[in-house]
């Protein structure tokens, strides 16, 4: 039986918003990530969409005790979905692998109007600088969509119940990504 394991393509790639074991670095082929809104809650949530040409960096960890429902229950608002043939990575055994994405059906209004939470995108690039470098963190920004929803700066006081203290450098990738990206950015009210 193959031991069962997650792909995480945004916080999950952040250890320490997790005590998930065995991460390794791997890549999704056949997705993108993408900024979606849903009626179950004010905020964008980042997902993965079905995408033929691209492929995405994260990590892969273990399920501890095959415990599915524990990692369903972090991943509410997302359907699980096999994914074993399309993960690439350095593990030497066999291996059930599933990526969570926001189904279509949950999707509702105009996502342009939702925000990303400043302090989930902190999280994220952090993950990707620690595990990936600054190549990673840019790959992160250019195989993801949905930019043109405002980013609601809550640094002051993360809304993000995960959230994560950012070094000045990290600060600064993520802020000159999202002005390379003409990101609007929006004060917390």
């Amino acid at each position: 039986m193959a031991d069962p394991y997650f792909f995480g393509y945004g916080s999950l790639v952040n250890s320490a918003t997790h005590d998930f074991a065995d991460p390794h670095p791997a890549r999704l082929a056949g997705w993108r990530r993408a900024w979606r809104h849903t009626d179950l809650r004010q905020v964008a949530f980042l997902t993965a969409i079905p995408d033929p040409g691209s492929e995405i960096e994260g990590m892969i960890a273990h399920v501890p005790g095959g415990d599915w429902e524990a990692l369903d229950q972090r991943e509410w608002a997302y359907d699980r979905l096999p994914a074993t043939a399309a993960v690439t990575h350095t593990l030497d055994r066999e291996i059930e692998i599933a990526v969570y994405a926001v189904p279509d059906r949950s999707r509702t209004g105009d996502d342009r109007r939702h925000p990303i939470l400043m302090s989930y995108l902190d999280v994220v690039v952090q993950g990707y600088l620690r595990e990936f470098g600054i190549a990673g963190a840019e790959r992160f920004f250019a195989t993801t969509d949905g930019w043109e929803a405002p980013i609601l700066n809550d640094r002051a006081a993360p809304r993000y119940p995960r959230n994560q203290a950012l070094s000045p450098r990290e600060r600064q990738v993520v802020d000159d990504h999202l002005a390379l990206l003409g990101a609007t950015v929006v004060p917390a009210a």
